[in-house]
């Protein structure tokens, strides 16, 4: 049994301690202005941290926190709500949302987007280790799901990334003992792929939010309902 865990880290509590609420509204506002005029996204992410006096990883929740006029627009647009999904295909981008729950029920920070997409700060670096929460999480999205009553769910893993086979043995585990309907695929590229899907995405990559026809905010409607730490 796992006891490896994806909680916060150790300087976590106070790098985003209530005290700096105001300075990242104030930080979000600003780059929010320059994205909306079409300033590049990193260097304006570098220019309003360092106005701040913001460190990398604040810089890097910033970063997920902020978004052009354009850009929430767009997304609001081709966002789905949970009646819309009764009888639709729903193509999950894996190692995005499983990574974000995982993290979230481990008492993590998550960071809401202005777009309304929950993101976090964790990434996998080229291999992915199970954790104490993913079996937990997995059920999670297949419950959701279910009871939405969706048509089939197709999840999309990094090829590249390493134990994603011994994930997609696991997710398809899980989805014959819970009688989920999912098929599981590795492709080298998942964000390529569901940007050109005709089934509703379940993302928070925000080129993937862009580009998607249609997108379903699955981590809203799950850490909404549940005790996390959400910045």
């Amino acid at each position: 049994m796992t006891t490896r865990n994806r909680g916060k880290h150790s300087n976590d509590d106070q790098w985003f301690a209530p005290k700096w609420h105001p300075i990242f509204t104030e930080a979000c506002n600003d780059l929010c202005y320059l994205l909306t005029r079409g300033y590049a996204n990193n260097s304006s992410v570098q220019l309003v941290g360092n106005r701040y006096r913001l460190n990398k990883r604040q810089q890097s929740a910033l970063s997920r926190i902020a978004a052009s006029d354009q850009q929430v627009a767009a997304r609001q647009q081709s966002s789905c709500s949970a009646s819309d999904l009764k009888n639709k295909a729903v193509h999950i981008d894996g190692f995005n949302l499983l990574i974000l729950l995982e993290s979230a029920l481990s008492g993590a920070y998550v960071f809401k987007g202005r777009d309304g997409a929950y993101r976090d700060i964790s990434s996998v670096h080229g291999s992915y280790k199970r954790v104490v929460k993913t079996e937990e999480a997995i059920v999670m999205v297949g419950e959701i799901l279910k009871n939405l009553k969706v048509a089939g769910v197709k999840w999309y893993l990094d090829q590249p990334v390493s134990n994603s086979g011994r994930l997609k043995t696991m997710l398809m585990e899980i989805s014959s003992a819970h009688e989920f309907d999912w098929e599981v695929e590795l492709v080298f590229d998942p964000d390529k792929v569901l940007a050109k899907s005709e089934a509703v995405v379940i993302s928070a990559d925000s080129w993937v939010l862009d580009e998607a026809k249609e997108w379903f905010n699955l981590s809203a409607n799950l850490l909404e309902e549940a005790n996390v730490l959400v910045f």
